[in-house]
């Protein structure tokens, strides 16, 4: 019977299974009920009939699905302006302290079917001299305070260097020793130089030490620093708490082929008339450029593609980084998020003015505060694609600068 039903066709099939057996058939009914002709006699079935093979199914667990190539990379696009003034605003609207931010419970950020989590923004804050950690939900217009549980302050802004390097000339005690050395107030240039810890007399104050060069006869001041000369400012009252001057005797470099700029070099091999001055040199293209950027930051060049932007304190930051294998034809992931951590520069020196001098360039300076505009056709060539990083000042007003 199994090999019968297999071998029905299954319209047939369907229709007589459904129907009651009978003792005799139609073809042996003594009275025929139709004029047609009787159809051929089926042939009896084999004696050893071949096996009936059908195909085993499974059950089948969907495979989850790859969230990095299902969402877009990175999760959001950078902070503009307009998102730092909503930020300012919010975080100005909200008394300080702030209550702490209720707990929750820990859930896959990126399950399937869960839409994508908020976008929120971190702010490091101070007020009254204490420092604040708040994060600012930017789609629900909501401030919460998130725990900070360590010591120390946030990193020096512009504002804190650009006024740290004039504060010293307002204590008189400065002024003579700087005269002693002899060096006009005038051509003084002072920076802030390597924040840090340095004793337990400065416990909960920001101070820094300041540093002084000669300006006199070159731009490059740092080849004419004056030696010894150290000053311990509190950077929030600008007050001169200690003048360390332990190298009088140490004379200041002569300012002698010490500029570096191209136009005074030129003009120093002009009057050599055995060196030969370098002639301007351009790139070019004809073609076009061989890259393409897409919504301002999304770069695709030569089977690569990634997401750059401008980060205060990392520079630039590099995300999604992938590439298109050039035999099977498919995009393989290469890197989810680069940048520089660090640059951490310890002179070693136990000296009185160097001793301290343990640069981390990116945490207490930030390589995108101290990144310069670039210049066309003087600092890129003529094809060159540029952005515009996005940074807030010390109040939390966005600036930006051509990256």
């Amino acid at each position: 019977m199994v090999l019968m039903e297999h071998s029905r066709a299954p319209s047939s099939a369907s229709s007589s299974s459904s129907s009651p057996p009978s003792s005799s058939s139609s073809s042996f009914s003594p009275t025929p009920t139709s004029t047609s002709p009787p159809p051929p006699p089926t042939s009896p079935p084999p004696l050893n009939p071949p096996p009936i093979i059908t195909k085993r199914t499974f059950p089948t667990t969907p495979r989850p699905p790859h969230h990095p190539r299902a969402l877009p990379r990175p999760l959001h696009p950078p902070l503009h302006p307009s998102l730092l003034l909503l930020l300012l605003l919010l975080a100005s609207l909200h008394p300080l302290p702030l209550p702490p931010r209720a707990p929750q419970a820990p859930r896959p950020l990126m399950a399937p079917g869960r839409p994508l989590p908020p976008r929120r923004a971190l702010a490091v804050l101070r007020f009254r001299s204490a420092p604040y950690v708040v994060s600012v939900d930017l789609s629900g217009a909501t401030v919460s305070h998130l725990p900070f549980n360590s010591s120390g302050f946030p990193a020096m802004t512009i504002e804190d260097m650009t006024s740290s390097t004039w504060a010293p000339l307002a204590d008189p005690e400065f002024n003579r020793t700087v005269l002693a050395r002899g060096v006009r107030l005038s051509d003084l240039a002072c920076l802030p130089i390597s924040p840090g810890w340095f004793g337990p007399d400065e416990e909960g104050r920001r101070v820094i030490k300041i540093q002084c060069y000669s300006a006199d006869g070159t731009a490059n001041f740092y080849m004419r620093p004056i030696e010894g000369l150290t000053v311990l400012l509190d950077l929030d009252t600008k007050e001169v708490l200690r003048i360390s001057d332990r190298g009088s005797a140490i004379p200041i470099p002569a300012a002698a082929n010490t500029d570096y700029r191209y136009d005074s070099r030129t003009a120093q091999t002009k009057k050599n008339k055995r060196v030969r001055p370098v002639n301007p040199m351009s790139m070019e293209q004809p073609a076009g450029p061989s890259f393409e950027v897409e919504n301002g930051h999304q770069v695709k060049w030569a089977g690569w593609d990634f997401h750059i932007k401008a980060d205060a304190r990392a520079g630039i930051v590099v995300s999604g980084v992938g590439i298109v294998d050039p035999e099977s034809g498919e995009r393989r992931e290469v890197m989810y998020k680069g940048m520089a951590s660090e640059l951490f520069v310890p002179y070693m020196d136990p000296s009185e003015a160097w001793y301290f001098k343990t640069y981390m360039d990116a945490g207490e300076y930030g390589f995108g505060l101290q990144a310069m505009p670039l210049v066309p056709l003087n600092d890129c060539p003529r094809n060159a694609y540029y952005l515009d990083g996005v940074f807030a000042t010390a109040d939390g007003r966005p600036t930006s600068g051509r990256t």
